[in-house]
């Protein structure tokens, strides 16, 4: 696999420091990308094929043996709404869980709560207008995921900058659940936004 160019070119990453990691956006579709941190550590590939237009597929780039396996699957139904499923081991998928029961909606309409497979439950907000993912039982809502919008030259030309997320080391074990609800609550809040426009 090449080296990931987008993300090796970042030069306020150090992880050193502060301990956050940083897993960057290729682009802004949350059908077709792939989030991956500086040194392809943690790459994940979200692509939704033609011929399976209906099913976003969310794998991951193993390592330490270079090999793509898939961690969940995101199958579009009628009527806006998704239904999901997660590896349970290494050759079967779990049962399919709609949307609503793995990501409960906010009376807002943007964000969501989720659990973790420990039963903890986060929760996706809005902060200034940009996500951030806290724990639901934190009353401080300090934020450990925050994700970090792209930025154009001159406002409209070629990206400066990729969008990214910069998450606490608690969340890299789960970043399979993340990955799929940040798709759902970003699919909700556009879906949204494209009804607020018309």
């Amino acid at each position: 696999m090449a080296t990931n160019i987008i993300s090796s070119n970042i030069p306020d990453y150090h992880p050193e420091e502060d301990g956050v990691h940083k897993l960057v956006l290729t682009t802004n579709s949350v059908r077709n990308t792939t989030l991956a941190s500086p040194d392809d550590k943690y790459y994940y590939e979200i692509c939704t094929w033609f011929w399976h237009r209906n099913t976003t597929k969310i794998n991951i780039h193993e390592h330490d043996t270079k090999l793509m396996r898939p961690v969940a699957e995101i199958e579009k139904l009628a009527a806006g709404r998704f239904k999901v499923r997660f590896k349970k081991n290494d050759q079967d998928f779990g049962d399919w869980i709609s949307d609503i029961e793995f990501l409960k909606p906010d009376s807002d309409g943007v964000g969501g709560t989720f659990c973790d497979a420990e039963g903890v439950q986060y929760r996706w907000k809005t902060h200034n207008r940009k996500l951030q993912l806290v724990r639901a039982d934190d009353e401080k809502k300090t934020p450990l995921v925050s994700y970090v919008p792209h930025r154009r030259y001159f406002f409209v030309l070629l990206i400066s900058r990729h969008a990214a997320w910069e998450l606490k080391p608690e969340c890299m074990k789960m970043l399979d659940r993340l990955i799929v609800s940040y798709i759902l609550v970003e699919r909700r809040r556009r879906a949204r936004h494209k009804v607020f426009q018309s």
